[in-house]
Parts: C-alpha cells; structure tokens; sequence
C-alpha cells in the first residue's frame, strides 16, 4: 500500500484525505492519504523513517519555508521562490530521496488568469508575506500585474503596512489577495484589516482559504458590489499537481 500525506501545524478540517481518497478509489489504487500534523517542522525525518511507504506529501503552513533544508533536490521554480508545498520521495536502498516543487503557481495561474483578462486588472495587494504569497508574486509577475506585499510591519522594499493602505492605494490596486490564514475555520470572525469602506464594484477580491467557503474578508468584499473567489478550484488544481509529480 501507498501513503500519501499532509503536513502542517493545524490540519483538522484538511480537504486533501477526502479528495485524494476519492482520487485512489476512482483509479482502484491501494493507496492512502494521511494527515501528519506538527507542532515543529524537526519532527519530518521521524516521520519519513517511521513509515517506509510513504511516496509524497503536500505541505503547508507554516512549513512551505522551513521544510527547504530537509530536501535533497529542490525544483527550479520552488528554488527561486524559497517555497516548497509537494515532496516527492524515492526510496533507495532503504533511504529517502526528497524533492520538492511548488503547485501554488499552478493552481494560482490557472485560477487567477481569466478573473484579471476579464477586468484588465493592472495592480494588486498581495496580504501577507509568506510561501503562498511568493508564489503569488511569482505569477504576477509572469503576468505583468504589479503588486504590494502587505504586512504588519512594511518594513521591507515593496512591501506596505496595513496602516499605509488610503483611499488611493486601494483604488489604484483593484485585485487583492489574501495568502494569510486570517478568518480560516474555526476563527471565522477575523478579517484581514484593510479599508473595506473603499473597496467598490471595479475591485476582485480573492482568497486562497478555502473552509469557510465565503470568509469574512470575501463576504465585506461582497457588499461592497466587488467580484469574490476563493481558494477552491485553487487546491484542487495544485492536488492534481501534485498527483502528477509522485506519479512520474
């Protein structure tokens, strides 16, 4: 039998099992999908060992970053993000073999591309700093949308603090994403705190969280008249990914 797995810090209301589950019945495989949560990224290796089947996994926060320096080989596009969320591990001799890639980009570019061609959207707000948020950028890039990292602090170049965001900046930077876990299940209450008074109908807001289906940070979106997506089709894209990536 096949394992396949997850790790993080707080995996509790993971889609993955359920969708990968789904994924080895349709395809008759003998395979399983598991959730190995963390409180420190140091207790990977002890996991690997402990279970010999084990052919990948899906990482996410907080250890897209800290997971780098367990991986034997990293993929180019992970390398220039610092970012990895698929292992792949091969076994030889008994010893595991990790390479690591990155299907942010992937699930993020093919959601994102039809909302920003719909709207010409020229500008964004990327909230946060993390793996997610680099991907994030890496596709912006490709895509000639110019961007802001938002951050408690904005203390570095081209990054903003929540407190800098004014009236012009917001209706100058018309896609916002939230790559933060803020208003994730089961803290459903909290909100990114920007000015949700001068988001309008010309705005697209979009979250990578996926539990709640509509957060609170998409639902202020909402009734200001902005278009809303979440982080759904996102992960299912990236899952599919990274199927491909162990398979080949």
């Amino acid at each position: 039998m096949e394992l396949y797995g997850l790790i993080g810090k707080k995996l509790e209301h993971s889609f993955s099992p359920d969708y990968f589950s789904k994924k080895f019945r349709k395809l008759n495989l003998d395979a399983v999908y598991c959730l190995f949560q963390m409180d420190n990224i140091s207790e990977l290796p002890g996991i690997i060992r402990e279970n010999k089947n084990l052919r990948g996994l899906n990482v996410t926060i907080p250890y897209k970053k800290e997971v780098l320096q367990f991986l034997d080989k990293i993929d180019h596009n992970a390398k220039k993000l610092g970012s990895v969320n698929t292992i792949k591990i091969d076994w030889k001799n008994g010893i595991p073999h990790l390479t690591g890639y990155n299907t942010d980009i992937i699930g993020f570019e093919q959601t994102v591309i039809p909302l920003i061609k719909e709207s010409d959207i020229k500008a964004a707000l990327i909230l946060g700093t993390g793996g997610s948020a680099q991907a994030v950028a890496f596709v912006l890039d490709k895509l000639n949308v110019t961007y802001y990292f938002v951050s408690r602090t904005g203390n570095k170049p081209g990054t903003l603090s929540y407190e800098n965001l004014d009236q012009e900046i917001m209706s100058r930077h018309k896609l916002i994403i939230n790559t933060t876990p803020v208003g994730m299940f089961p803290e459903i209450e909290n909100v990114p705190n920007i000015p949700y008074n001068f988001i309008g109908e010309e705005h697209l807001l979009y979250d990578l969280i996926y539990n709640p289906t509509e957060t609170g940070f998409l639902e202020k979106g909402k009734q200001n008249g902005a278009r809303i997506t979440n982080g759904q089709l996102m992960l299912e894209i990236q899952a599919d990914a990274s199927w491909k990536i162990w398979q080949e």
